[in-house]
């Protein structure tokens, strides 16, 4: 590991939570949450809207971007000062050109993407100071909630609605999404309960829409939250810097790639990188999109990645696959016999049917291409989660553990006045929750395995494990521990990095080879 400057190329939480966020909203209609291509300039415009800067319309603006027009292809020469491209990215540009022009929205969007860590370590003590405060021991009324929850989710799982009416009714009494962690909780899982029992589950799942403002919102939240996908960005930059010091090609294919908002730091440290960049090619891979353009966002994350390149001087190349992921097939990867391949997932392997839906396993058979695709390194993150029993009971008992954890998480660390806070919980961990309690069969997408599971599955299909690197694992400990809150946990065990909350393991994080 370098010694100097990683940090400061670690991607900030902003984007990078974006990501988690749009993540975790699942995948409605089989296919994951996303704005049309249309839209992507007004969830830009939102950027602005945060930052207090009016946004620069790019109708009439005489701007050189010759990737727009063909970005699966870029040699990128724009920039051959590495001094020139610091200051294109964290300045207003006003000392690289006489007459700047307006800046525009991937600037921006790179202000937040490479930001300076120092900063980033203040905004983070700024808001644990502020949110700092005495709280009332409730732990007994967790403990009867959480009874009351268990109670109500066996009469509605035993068709009892008389009962299950009546327990929904107390549970009301004592709950509130503007309370406490445990009456947020228990009023998020209340709400999940109430629309299983009539039925409505999908129907409602399916038409809870947020817009790309309150995304931001929720966002700003995890600034000071938690650690988890920060250090999860840092842990994949890092491992593939270390594994690319000498490639002069390198191929990443990113399952789940959405907006790829974690891979402008690792394009920044590439353009850095002694003796120059490699070639640079990402094959994004997405669900696809519903209505008359499937690969829209695909197609837009190669765009502004290809963006990033450009301004880096780093050589780019980019292949955009919107479909099932079961049905793609090794040729559809176009892999080069000279370039190093990585595989990159990050918690989105858990929106994939297993055998209890379906005779053929999607798990099992994307786990098989990536054994067949034969990659340098596979770096897998997972929830490590439980609640993915057909049983329904069972299911709620474990989603309600998991949880309990993650709104806790919140009580330490966000006030609860605060909106960001308000909005996370209600639309985007309460449509998780709606989701694993209140919708079945193929309607159901959030099916977490644990970390141990999913050890087991990737060696049945012939994957094995790499060690850690620990001093990449005493990096992201000390990190936690200078910058967040004392009960955030970071660990390794069975060569897996550990993330999570008072003990309760949320993410881990590992690294496979084929075998």
């Amino acid at each position: 590991m370098s010694s100097k400057g990683e940090s400061d190329t670690t991607p900030d939480a902003v984007l990078s939570n974006i990501r988690q966020i749009l993540m975790d909203e699942g995948l409605e209609n089989a296919a994951s949450f996303m704005f049309p291509a249309a839209t992507l300039e007004a969830a830009e415009k939102s950027f602005y809207d945060v930052l207090g800067e009016k946004y620069p319309s790019l109708i009439n603006q005489n701007v050189d971007t010759p990737l727009i027009n063909n970005y699966y292809g870029c040699n990128g020469n724009i920039a051959n000062d590495n001094n020139a491209i610091e200051s294109i990215l964290v300045s207003d540009l006003s000392q690289q050109k006489p007459s700047p022009p307006a800046p525009q929205p991937s600037e921006v969007f790179d202000k937040i993407l490479l930001f300076n860590s120092e900063d980033g370590r203040g905004r983070m003590f700024q808001q644990s100071e502020k949110h700092k405060r005495k709280r009332v021991n409730n732990k007994g009324d967790l403990v009867d909630m959480r009874a009351l929850l268990v109670h109500c989710a066996e009469a509605v799982g035993g068709n009892d609605i008389k009962s299950a009416k009546e327990l929904l009714s107390q549970i009301r009494q004592h709950s509130s999404p503007f309370g406490d962690g445990s009456q947020r909780l228990a009023h998020c899982f209340a709400n999940a309960l109430a629309a299983r029992l009539v039925g409505s589950g999908s129907e409602l799942y399916a038409a809870k829409k947020i817009s790309s403002v309150h995304i931001l919102k929720a966002c700003r939240l995890f600034i000071s939250a938690c650690p988890f996908m920060r250090m999860s960005n840092f842990f994949v930059t890092q491992t593939i810097m270390d594994l690319a010091k000498k490639a002069t090609r390198l191929h990443i294919i990113h399952f789940g790639i959405q907006y790829g908002s974690q891979w402008p730091s690792l394009i920044q440290r590439l353009s850095q990188r002694p003796g120059g960049p490699p070639v640079l090619r990402i094959t994004g891979v997405d669900f696809p999109q519903p209505g008359f353009q499937p690969a829209a966002r695909v197609e837009e994350t190669g765009r502004r990645l290809a963006n990033y390149c450009y301004r880096l001087n780093v050589p780019f190349e980019y292949n955009g696959i919107a479909q099932k992921w079961e049905t793609i097939q090794f040729k559809d990867l176009k892999i080069l016999r000279d370039e190093m391949v990585v595989v990159d997932c990050l918690y989105l392997f858990r929106y994939l049917l297993d055998d209890t839906v379906v005779s053929s396993n999607p798990r099992d058979t994307v786990l098989k291409l990536i054994k067949k695709i034969n990659p340098h390194v596979f770096i897998h993150g997972v929830v490590n989660g439980s609640y993915n029993s057909p049983y329904f009971v069972s299911r709620f008992r474990e989603a309600l553990y998991y949880f309990s954890a993650v709104f806790d998480m919140f009580e330490a660390n966000a006030g609860r006045e605060d909106e960001e806070r308000m909005v996370f919980e209600r639309e985007i961990y309460g449509k998780e929750v709606l989701n694993a309690i209140a919708c079945e069969g193929v309607k159901r997408f959030e099916r977490p395995e644990t970390y141990k599971q999913w050890k087991v599955r990737n060696q049945r299909a012939g994957l094995r494990q790499i060690p850690l690197n620990q001093e990449m694992v005493k990096k992201v400990k000390a990190h936690v521990k200078l910058c967040y809150h004392k009960d955030f946990l970071v660990d390794d065990d069975g060569e897996w990095l550990l993330q999570g909350w008072k003990g309760r393991i949320l993410f881990a994080l590992s690294c496979w080879k084929t075998a």
